[in-house]
């Protein structure tokens, strides 16, 4: 017989009709954290104090988009029969390497319209964007989704989880791995990490493309303990083909910018060249 079970609301609060979920309070919280330690590093590094407010204007609403977009493209055969359940992304379903493209390709184009170093940029947003992973996870958590395959309770006992987390992992009457806790704790760590690299005074890219790998890293592994993976082949995940693919790719131009002369200002230095 299972012990007393008390598991947490998805909703947040209940105003009349309108519902606001923990899910989009938690996402929220993590992104006005970002943009606050953002702003606050974009000062110290001589860019205007509204450049990360303005970007995340753009850079939030489509990142959104793009997340759910990935999502909804690689469970097309879902969608295509519900298309009505394709705006309900307070149910979750916002795929974080669709909102990185996303997020990524705007930065892009903001720096090239405001003159400004599209990696000094990146740089400065990497410790907010895996902070902002870490804290978003939790969103999962309360919806218990992202989560990886059954475990017994002792199991999850044994790794001294709070009872609240371990009764949340008890869904339909079976136990999960709480993924969403490895990736946030993963995340966590990378997020001091970074902050420690800044010191470290690396080229100008190459705190973002540490998060790149970092990120990936954990995140191939841990989606291979997910049951609610997005597919690419019987055997490969997506985000564990997309997390290799970032890996080699930051990797490569990690090398290239170095050879080719190209990161020759380090995060430190205050010039605002590209």
């Amino acid at each position: 017989m299972e012990p007393d079970i008390q598991q947490l609301d998805r909703v947040f609060l209940e105003i009349g009709p309108l519902t606001i979920y923990w899910y989009g309070v938690i996402i929220a919280v993590g992104a006005m954290l970002g943009l606050w330690l953002a702003q606050r590093e974009s000062v110290r590094r001589g860019l205007p104090k509204e450049t990360f407010l303005d970007l995340v204007l753009y850079a939030i609403p489509i990142a959104i988009l793009s997340a759910r977009a990935y999502y909804v493209i690689f469970q097309w055969d879902y969608y295509s029969q519900n298309p009505g359940d394709i705006i309900k992304i307070w149910e979750g379903g916002l795929a974080i390497h669709g909102g990185l493209i996303g997020a990524i390709l705007t930065g892009y184009v903001y720096a090239r319209k405001r003159h400004l170093s599209f990696w000094k940029l990146a740089d400065i947003a990497a410790p907010s964007i895996i902070l902002g992973q870490a804290i978003g996870r939790w969103g999962n958590f309360m919806n218990q989704e992202a989560h990886g395959g059954p475990v017994t309770r002792e199991f999850l006992e044994n790794l001294h989880l709070p009872k609240f987390i371990i009764d949340q992992m008890y869904i339909d009457g079976v136990y999960y791995h709480p993924t969403f806790l490895y990736e946030s704790l993963w995340n966590l760590t990378g997020f001091f990490v970074l902050l420690a690299l800044r010191k470290v005074n690396l080229k100008r890219g190459e705190i973002f493309l540490s998060y790149c790998v970092w990120y990936s890293i954990g995140r191939f592994f841990i989606e291979g303990l997910r049951t609610d993976s997005l597919m690419l082949t019987e055997n490969l995940r997506m985000a564990q083909f997309i997390s290799i693919v970032l890996i080699i790719a930051a990797i490569i131009t990690w090398v290239v910018r170095r050879l080719k002369g190209y990161a020759n200002t380090r995060y430190l230095d205050q010039d605002q060249g590209y």
